[in-house]
C-alpha cells in the first residue's frame, strides 16, 4: 500500500509575511498622521504663549487699577510705547522688571527662545488707551494678541 504524500505545514508564506508587514505598515502611518507630534508640541507652545500674554496683561492692568487708571507706580519711568515694541530687559526694549514682584513673580518669556533680555512678546498702547500684548513668534500661523 502506497500512503499519499502528505505535506508538513511549517511557517507562514512570504507573501502572507508581506501582506502582515503591509497592514501594519499602513496602520502606523495612520497613527503618526492621527497622533502629529510636531503640531501637538506647536499647540502647547501656543497655549503658553496665550497664558503668558494673558499674564503679562493682567499685570499691567492690575497696576493702572492701583495708580487711578495710569501706568505708574513703580513703573512710572516706564512708558508704554504706542507702536509694538518688544519687552525685555536689552537696551531699547520695554522693560517692565518694575511689575515684580507685586503683580508677578517674573515677567514670562516665550517657550521656544524667549529670555529675559527679549521675552519675544510685544506691547503696545492705542489711541484710546487700550493696551495689547501680543506673541508674534506663535506656531501654526496662529495670530496671539490680547487686548484691554
Amino acid at each position: 500500500m502506497s500512503h499519499p504524500a502528505k505535506r508538513a505545514v511549517q511557517g507562514f508564506t512570504l507573501i502572507e509575511v508581506l501582506i502582515v508587514i503591509g497592514i501594519i505598515a499602513i496602520l502606523a502611518a495612520i497613527v503618526i498622521v492621527a497622533i502629529n507630534p510636531a503640531r501637538q508640541f506647536a499647540q502647547a507652545n501656543n497655549t503658553t504663549r496665550v497664558a503668558n500674554v494673558n499674564t503679562i496683561l493682567n499685570a499691567i492692568g492690575q497696576n493702572m487699577a492701583d495708580n487711578k487708571g495710569v501706568f505708574g507706580g513703580a513703573c512710572a519711568a516706564v512708558t508704554l510705547p504706542t507702536t509694538a515694541a518688544d519687552i525685555g530687559t536689552a537696551s531699547g526694549l520695554v522693560d517692565l522688571t518694575c511689575l515684580t514682584p507685586t503683580y508677578v513673580t517674573a515677567i514670562p518669556t516665550d517657550p521656544t527662545g524667549g529670555t529675559a533680555a527679549d521675552t519675544k512678546y510685544k506691547v503696545q498702547v492705542d489711541a484710546n488707551g487700550r493696551i495689547a500684548v501680543s506673541a508674534p513668534s506663535a506656531q501654526l500661523s496662529e495670530n496671539i494678541t490680547v487686548t484691554r
